[in-house]
């Protein structure tokens, strides 16, 4: 599903500006989506029950009229869950966002603008409910995006860790880290179950679990150390009554 955004602006150029950019960003992650302008607060608040369907709001702060505080307090008449950032020359208004639960001030004339609007981007895209999460990871064949869904397992190999990716075909990237630490930074999403000394295994690819042995939906094996199968199958359970 495409997501909606409202830019609310009075002045033309940051319209364009943020436009600009949300292409831009949107493209690259493959997201669909539909922006709309609006160049002022009244304009958006005569949008009247149809605010509720937009999913992210850029709102100017000061605007004449019907500045982006006022117009912020009418979406959320409508709308707990969309979104808000504002965007403005002062950050001077924090007790006011605070009321109406803006994610993000974004400052105008700040010279590391597109910086601030990716970092806001990424936190929102994050908590979007439905959204796949994805993590960069940084490969010997270079800096990827990868979603964390596809990620099959990861060997460690003479101290070089292999990411098997799941896509049309297996896919290989390589990184010099121990597998340790990738297990740690990957732990916060729940999937991942270390079968052995050597690999980590994303659960949602486990086929089945026996003979000490981990069958994967491909077809591949890999053995299960005597210590570690007992909670290697007790997670594999666990993860097949929750999905």
């Amino acid at each position: 599903m495409a997501l909606r955004i409202a830019v609310i602006d009075d002045e033309e150029l940051f319209q364009k500006r943020i436009g600009i950019f949300l292409e831009q960003f949107l493209d690259s992650k493959r997201i669909g989506y539909e922006v709309n302008y609006f160049s002022s607060g009244r304009d958006l608040i005569e949008v009247g029950e149809d605010i509720k369907l937009y999913d992210i709001f850029f709102l100017d702060i000061s605007m004449e009229d019907i500045d982006g505080i006022e117009a912020a307090r009418k979406i959320r008449e409508y709308s707990d869950e969309a979104f808000i950032v504002f965007v403005t020359a002062y950050i001077d208004y924090s007790i006011e966002g605070y009321k109406v639960n803006a994610i993000r001030y974004v400052l105008k004339e700040n010279e590391n603008l597109e910086n601030s609007l990716i970092e806001c981007m990424e936190t929102i895209l994050d908590k979007l409910p439905g959204r796949k999460p994805v993590k960069r990871f940084h490969f010997n064949e270079g800096e990827k995006e990868i979603a964390i869904d596809k990620i099959l397992y990861i060997d460690s190999r003479l101290h070089k860790l292999e990411f098997h990716i799941m896509d049309k075909d297996v896919g290989v990237f390589t990184m010099y880290q121990t597998l340790n630490s990738i297990e740690h930074e990957l732990a916060g999403y729940g999937t991942f179950i270390r079968v052995h000394q050597s690999f980590l295994v994303n659960l949602r690819y486990i086929k089945r679990v026996n003979n000490y042995t981990v069958i994967l939906e491909n077809e591949e094996e890999i053995k299960v150390p005597k210590p570690r199968y007992a909670e290697v199958k007790k997670a594999f359970i666990k993860y097949k009554r929750e999905v």
